[in-house]
């Protein structure tokens, strides 16, 4: 039996500074649909995550509360991933880069680089920004600033440290976006790379001296490896290599990196020259998703006007309306808007009164009419509800490719305007509610026939709400593990346990309890 085919993503590494925020859990969330969808295409899935912990904004942070690095992003890590796990992100591992296996990978490359001759060392004098943790060049700067950090001032480092050779792989670089043109997504972020490094490389820091605080440099323990070339390091360090070489060239490469737009150029640039020097395999691709705005500015950490923490919102509302808000409204590889007046637009209007409508009125018809047990062949009446969806074949070969894109917004689209509603017409065109008073056995094969499209919302959902779609299949006593594959209207017709439906859905006063309750809103105050 041949092994399944292996998929490896990762998303970046976040600086545990602070909490979480809506910007952040963007980005794993469109991993995590990834994922999802790769495990339902029978892939064996890596879906790696971590913090960026060897910082020196983490160290002054923890001195800033006055506790000792390590304690302090030991605990942020728990922190983080509480989150993600309330968010119902599906990551396989977790890396710390204070981790003993990061250190010790790390230690690993920085040696091989140094061995093939792509490491020297200089004095400098630069501007250095303090929300990066980078050296800026002229053209980085607009009016004197950082473009991702203009509330701070740069300041004037001089230091003796290593460089990195990254001006000797620019021909290098532009063979590797050339013979890949998709190795940069979207093609916004490929352009934006081609001119930076046709318009020419400079050689990067990759040491500071004097600091306790890191991973030293093996060859030089009076330097300590340099944030941005230890933290790439963790998409190696992660799955073995230095420490478990079977499993890193298992593993490795990456199919995608998911990262924001705003780090492109290390994860496009720098970090496929680091590779070459180490000779090391690429990754497949990077993909650079795009900003979240709240209230008009970037959601971040250091914005003036800032959301609520994600987990406010997971309290109040649960994480499968927060997951569907963002990719639904969302463009995954452009910028999006968050505001808590939209938030209950869409909640309301696709969750409450056409998803979870859906569900309700399905299960309470087939405990009223049929005391939860429907059965019955669902071929008998099966051209009438593909009447309803003509195109469904293509539809979900076309919905395969739309979500394996990451263009899950235009996929959710489609999978309400073209599946949600023709479920919802079937219904009306059929009306079991009338029919049970003069055809019951009409009544019950128009039921397994909603029955079934609801089993294919819930596959379709899966990637983006896994939880709702489990209680779908808990509501109908199906299985839950299904692949993306039984989909398919035509492959229901042979599987025969759908030709019996038990509800084992919670009940409340004869109906069962609703999938979204309505946000209700306060009408706004009336002047006098």
């Amino acid at each position: 039996m041949s092994e399944a085919p292996r998929f490896y993503i990762t998303t970046a590494i976040d600086y545990p500074n602070s909490r979480p925020h809506i910007g952040t859990a963007f980005e794993k969330i469109g991993a995590d649909v990834q994922a999802r969808f790769q495990r339902m295409q029978g892939k064996s899935v890596h879906f790696q995550m971590g913090n960026d912990e060897n910082t020196i904004k983490v160290s002054q942070r923890a001195g800033e509360l006055g506790q000792d690095p390590q304690a302090y992003v030991n605990d942020m890590a728990q922190q983080f991933q509480a989150v993600w796990a309330a968010l119902k992100i599906s990551n396989d591992d977790f890396i710390q880069t204070t981790e003993e296996r990061h250190r010790i990978g790390c230690q690993k490359f920085i040696q091989a680089v140094y061995d093939a001759g792509d490491i020297y060392k200089k004095a400098y004098s630069s501007q250095y920004c303090d929300g990066c943790e980078e050296f800026k060049t002229e053209r980085d700067i607009v009016e004197g600033k950082c473009p991702n950090h203009p509330q701070r001032t740069l300041r004037v480092v001089e230091e003796e440290n290593y460089f990195f050779r990254l001006s000797a792989f620019q021909d290098r670089l532009l063979a590797l976006y050339q013979s890949q043109p998709d190795f940069i997504q979207p093609e916004t972020r490929r352009n934006e790379i081609l001119s930076l490094v046709t318009t020419g490389l400079q050689d990067v820091s990759i040491s500071r001296k004097g600091f306790d605080w890191g991973i030293k440099v093996p060859f030089d323990p009076e330097q300590t490896i340099y944030v941005w070339f230890d933290a790439l390091l963790n998409y190696i360090t992660a799955v073995g290599y230095g420490t478990d070489d079977e499993r890193f060239q298992r593993i490795w490469p990456a199919d995608f990196h998911v990262i924001g737009k705003d780090i492109t150029r290390f994860h496009c640039a720098l970090w496929p020259a680091m590779l070459m020097s180490a000779k090391l395999p690429m990754p497949k691709h990077v993909l650079g998703h795009g900003f979240v705005y709240f209230k008009g500015a970037k959601a971040s950490k250091s914005a003036a006007e800032k959301p609520r923490d994600p987990m406010d919102y997971i309290a109040e509302h649960g994480a499968e309306p927060f997951r569907y808000y963002f990719m639904r409204e969302c463009p995954f590889g452009g910028d999006g808007n968050f505001s808590e007046e939209r938030f209950i637009e869409v909640y309301n209007a696709d969750l409450a009164n056409n998803l979870g409508n859906l569900y309700s009125r399905t299960l309470t018809m087939c405990l009223k009419y049929f005391d939860g047990t429907l059965t019955g062949a669902l071929e008998t009446d099966r051209t009438a509800w593909v009447a309803e969806c003509p195109n469904f074949p293509q539809l979900v070969q076309d919905l395969g490719g739309l979500v394996g894109s990451f263009q899950y917004n235009v996929a959710l689209q489609k999978i309400w305007l073209e599946v949600l509603d023709a479920s919802n017409r079937y219904i009306q065109a059929t009306q079991p509610f009338r029919v049970i008073k003069t055809d019951p056995d009409a009544c019950r094969v128009a039921l397994l026939n909603v029955a079934e499209s609801m089993r294919v919302l819930a596959i379709l959902i899966k990637p983006f709400m896994p939880a709702t779609a489990e209680r779908f299949f808990r509501a109908f006593n199906w299985d839950d593990v299904q692949a993306w594959e039984t989909v398919s209207y035509a492959d229901a017709l042979v599987r025969p346990e759908l030709s019996e439906i038990q509800v084992r859905a919670q009940i409340s006063d004869g109906k069962p309890a609703p999938l979204f309750p309505k946000i209700e809103v306060e009408p706004p105050a009336t002047r006098s």
